[in-house]
């Protein structure tokens, strides 16, 4: 199946089984908004629970915060963002639509490596065990023709961010005759900029009404909030400031579902070192980061570095950690040095210093930062993109039927173990209840009584719920049931004085915490 139809049945599934909802669907909603259903938002909040005890949990010297949405407007013209926070946007004539420059470019380019990679796909069918990938991308005509075309293609992309030419960008839609999806035509606007945040007013009349903007990002309220944390904290450098929060961006192409919204959720920390050890850090924290990652298990194949081809201007170092989503690999989290810009600015544009006094150097100095940022929405994406399955099983009698089911990470599933109870009648529902009543001190369960018993494994199944406890009359007689394992399908019976611990073992964070240490 196309992975274009992969992910089209992944947002309808989406809809269906209550994870995510188009905002305002009954006023014919409002785009690039969502809102998360029931079972999205025990996914989302399981994935920041992850993040979040990883961070403070796991790291004596990192903290957290909850700042607020609204900051004084003078922190964004020092932090960069009132000047330089832009995209460079591109209009068709002809059908009216809007896009990122870059972006257009940025799947030309995604093009060429599609067709090296189809062309390594049926050499790779054609040779079997005894294919050299690397001297066939060396050797391939095709291969090689579509590298030279991505060379040049890359060689002018990346010196026009550099250079902020937008004129250039503009050249290379026209050079390589890059057509709007929705006319087929490459009748072209001039690239502009577009600043992307939004803006209200704050105060009871239009006269003396205060200017502020929705906040773009949160790192810059962990920033402002350096020396409170530090001192109430008496916090030593190196640590770090960990925050989850609400950001805003007037995202004018916004697409791909969650993927790029305007309302959206970050989970950013803030790691402040000392001058000259940045790079050092960095280094470590993309390795902690992409640990974090690899180890809910959704592949490993399926994440890659890629350096920023154009530094920020307040950066030295830059690296995402992309995602290989349905439609391609995509930036789930950034790592960046920031250098001491932030502080500097905010020291500078506040006349407050920023400074730290280092006992052991006995010296004052702006730290340095290493900032881990991820997007919680992509990361929620992620995660269903790679569960998400469509495959046939044995039904009764040995017929095939097909079921599908999120291999969601049993850690972060929305519901950890659904009570079934075999008939509604008997003792069995009492049972069941019984046993909810018990373990939902510890993990969210579900009590499902209606249908047959094959279906309820099935809707179990859709929303990812790794375990299905089953009674049944030889539960009231020896106190056993029958457990159901959600990826393997495969049945135990056991004494329900040990589902606590079966289940707590599987569904542990802890577990996952130990791969990071």
């Amino acid at each position: 199946m196309a992975q274009e139809d992969v992910f089209k049945k992944l947002v309808a599934h989406c809809k269906e089984y209550g994870f995510v909802f188009q905002s305002s669907e009954i006023y014919d909603g409002l785009g690039a908004v969502y809102d998360y259903g029931q079972m999205g938002v025990e996914l989302k909040n399981n994935i920041k629970k992850y993040w979040w005890d990883s961070m403070v949990l796991l790291h004596e010297n990192v903290v957290g915060i909850d700042s607020a949405i609204f900051m004084h407007p003078t922190i964004w013209k020092a932090s960069g963002h009132v000047d330089a926070f832009n995209d460079p946007l591109i209009d068709n004539k002809d059908s009216k639509k809007r896009y990122r420059a870059d972006v257009l470019i940025e799947e030309l380019l995604a093009k060429y490596e599609d067709k090296m990679n189809k062309e390594v796909e049926k050499a790779a069918k054609k040779f079997g065990d005894s294919f050299d990938e690397a001297k066939f991308r060396e050797t391939n005509v095709r291969v090689l023709e579509n590298q030279a075309k991505w060379d040049e293609i890359h060689n002018r992309f990346t010196k026009a961010l550099n250079d902020s030419d937008l004129e250039e960008l503009r050249q290379i839609i026209v050079d390589y005759e890059v057509v709007c999806p929705i006319s087929g035509t490459r009748n072209w606007t001039d690239v502009r900029q577009f600043n992307l945040m939004f803006a209200t007013e704050m105060g009871s009349t239009a006269d003396g009404a205060l200017k502020v903007y929705l906040r773009p990002e949160t790192a810059q309220g962990i920033f402002v909030n350096f020396l409170n944390v530090q001192k109430t904290g008496r916090m030593k450098i190196p640590f770090g400031i960990a925050q989850i929060g609400k950001a805003f961006r007037n995202e004018i192409v916004a697409r791909q579902f969650i993927f790029r919204m305007r309302e959206f959720e970050q989970m950013e920390m803030q790691f402040f070192v000392q001058p000259g050890t940045e790079l050092e850090w960095f280094a470590k924290w993309k390795e902690t980061r992409l640990k974090w990652h690899k180890a809910l298990g959704l592949g490993d194949h399926k994440y890659r570095y890629h350096d920023h081809e154009k530094l920020a201007h307040y950066a030295n170092a830059a690296t995402d950690i992309e995602f290989q989503m349905p439609f391609g690999f995509k930036e789930v989290e950034g790592i960046h040095s920031r250098t001491d810009f932030d502080l500097s600015s905010h020291q500078q544009y506040s006349g407050k210093k920023m400074q730290y006094f280092d006992p052991e150097k006995g010296e004052n100095y702006i730290p340095y930062v290493i900032e881990t940022s991820i997007g919680v929405d992509r990361m929620f994406l992620s995660v269903l993109a790679a569960s998400y399955c469509e495959e046939e099983v044995d039904g009764k009698d040995g017929a095939k039927e097909s079921r599908v089911v999120l291999r969601i990470p049993p850690a972060l599933a929305p519901v950890k173990m659904a009570v079934l109870p075999l008939v509604k009648k008997d003792g069995l529902p009492e049972l069941a209840r019984q046993i909810i009543d018990d373990l939902k001190f510890d993990f969210n369960c579900q009590y499902d009584e209606k249908d047959s018993i094959g279906k309820r494994y099935r809707r179990q199944d859709a929303i990812g719920t790794p375990f299905c406890v089953t009674i049944d009359h030889q539960s009231t007689e020896d106190g056993t049931v029958t457990i159901r394992y959600r990826d393997t399908m495969e049945q135990d019976r056991v004494k329900i004085a040990d589902l606590q611990s079966i289940i707590t073992k599987k569904v542990s964070m802890k577990e996952l915490f130990k791969k990071l240490v």
